[in-house]
């Protein structure tokens, strides 16, 4: 049995709550974008509003039994139709009547130079009318939208609270998609741990790699000498996932901290805002040694590309 129609009013109801969320989501999305992600982000907004504008204007237009084409067609801001309007006023009458006695009643008659009574642009009325909804939906969405919780900077104030207990402080990396491998290099130097890989895998002359690549290249090494432990982790052949982390900005994930405990011999410690720890250990090939470990923490919202993370030095 087909659903019954929705009423005007579920309609009206359903747009507002729409409103709100794309508000919500967008006020997300800028408070997250970067200087260099900036530019995009607020294109993609305005995208996302003109798109759910121009949706709900042809929802409302075939509730009401109109044409949806001619709706869009006239698809204006209330001040453009204003502006619209005031160009066709009447001269003859624009010279006798004041602004204040200018009827603007959106159903009543104007009469021309000839006498003649014009039809009313009912179309633009109802845009306008619509446009003026709309504008008190979007504040409304705003007000609320700025009310909601700051959730990167909940996030960095909760990890914060977390460094006291652990004695490490935040070593900020670049969130350029090397973050993984950075911030493990970091830990390497800086603990005196180096970034020769303990598992050695293939000899390689990459001495005069940038460290984030060097890191890189051990986690490669590693997964392509122990392929039966990684391939059912991957959704596209080893040789395509293998070039993408020696070659490019592809982000590092768990399974690349796995195949760097491995490389390096260490436990790898990833710091959560909620206070979980997960633990990475070297594995079997490895004598277990707790002096060796490293620390990372996981950002989720405190960053404009999303994941990240960053080196989590040990306070002397």
């Amino acid at each position: 049995m087909d659903d019954a129609p929705e009423t005007l009013e579920a309609l009206q109801s359903r747009h507002r709550k729409e409103q709100r969320d794309l508000v919500s989501r967008i006020t997300q999305k800028k408070k997250q974008a970067s200087k260099k992600t900036r530019k995009g982000v607020n294109d993609e907004c305005e995208r996302l509003e003109r798109e759910q504008e121009e949706r709900q204007a042809r929802e409302i237009a075939i509730h009401n039994g109109e044409n949806p084409d001619e709706e869009l067609a006239f698809s204006e801001t209330e001040h453009e139709v204003q502006e619209r309007s005031a160009e066709h006023v009447d001269p003859v009458a624009n010279a006798v009547d004041t602004p204040s006695t200018v009827s603007t009643a959106p159903d009543q008659a104007s009469t021309g130079q000839n006498g003649t009574k014009k039809k009313p642009n009912r179309a633009k009325a109802r845009l306008a009318r619509r446009a003026a909804e709309h504008d008190a939906l979007v504040a409304q969405a705003k007000e609320e939208a700025e009310n909601m919780p700051d959730l990167q900077e909940q996030e960095r104030t909760r990890m914060e609270q977390h460094f006291q207990k652990y004695a490490v402080e935040v070593k900020e990396i670049r969130a350029d998609g090397h973050c993984l491998y950075a911030a493990v290099a970091d830990q390497m130097e800086t603990r005196g741990l180096g970034l020769k890989p303990q598992v050695q895998v293939k000899v390689q002359d990459n001495a005069q790699l940038p460290d984030y690549k060097k890191v890189r290249y051990a986690a490669a090494d590693l997964i392509e000498s122990k392929p039966d432990e990684f391939v059912g982790f991957m959704e596209e052949p080893i040789d395509t996932y293998l070039q993408k982390i020696r070659e490019t900005g592809e982000w590092g994930g768990h399974m690349e901290l796995m195949a760097l405990a491995k490389s390096y011999g260490v436990k790898i410690n990833v710091l959560h805002s909620d206070g979980r720890v997960d633990k990475i250990e070297p594995g079997d090939d490895v004598k277990d040694d707790d002096a060796r470990e490293i620390w990372l923490g996981y950002y989720r919202h405190s960053h404009g590309l999303g994941e990240h993370y960053n080196s989590l030095r040990k306070i002397s």
